[in-house]
C-alpha cells in the first residue's frame, strides 16, 4: 500500500460498471480518490473546472466509448483540443466492445495510453495504479 493518494476519473454512463470499480478499487490496497461522469461532456467540464488544481486533477482516466451526449471518441478529440498541461495522465478506454476497429481507432489519440475490455480486473487496476505511484 502505498501513502499517496490516486486520483482516478471513469466516465462511464453505465451505474453497474461504476460499482463494479469502485469494489475493484477496495480490493487493489492503493488508496484512490473515484470521480465519475456519466458522459464525455460533463467529464470536460469537470476537467476544465479543476485543470489548475494539481491535487485533484486525474492520474488516470477510464473512458467508455458508448455514452450519451458525448461518447468516448468525442470526448477524447474534445480532450486534446484542451491541450492540458498536466504531469503524466494515464488515459484508457475502458470498453465492453471487442470490435478491432475500435481498439485500432484509440490507437490514433495522442492522449490514449491503452484500451482495456471490461469488465476492470483486479490485476488490469493494480498494474494501472503502479504506473503511478513508480
Amino acid at each position: 500500500m502505498t501513502n499517496s493518494r490516486i486520483n482516478m476519473l471513469v466516465i462511464d454512463d453505465d451505474d453497474i460498471n461504476i460499482f463494479i470499480i469502485k469494489k475493484v478499487i477496495e480490493k487493489t490496497g492503493y488508496e484512490v480518490d473515484m470521480i465519475s461522469k456519466s458522459n464525455g461532456q460533463l467529464a470536460v467540464d469537470y476537467l476544465t473546472s479543476i485543470t489548475s488544481n494539481v491535487e485533484i486533477f486525474p492520474h488516470i482516466i477510464l473512458v467508455d466509448i458508448n455514452m450519451p451526449i458525448l461518447n468516448g471518441w468525442e470526448f477524447l478529440e474534445a480532450y486534446e483540443k484542451l491541450n492540458i498541461v498536466r504531469p503524466k495522465v494515464y488515459l484508457y478506454m475502458l470498453s465492453s466492445s471487442v470490435y478491432e476497429y475500435d481498439i485500432e481507432k484509440a490507437k490514433g489519440f495522442k492522449s490514449v495510453n491503452g484500451f482495456i475490455s471490461k469488465p476492470l480486473t483486479i490485476e488490469r487496476l493494480k498494474e494501472l495504479l503502479q504506473l503511478v505511484v513508480l
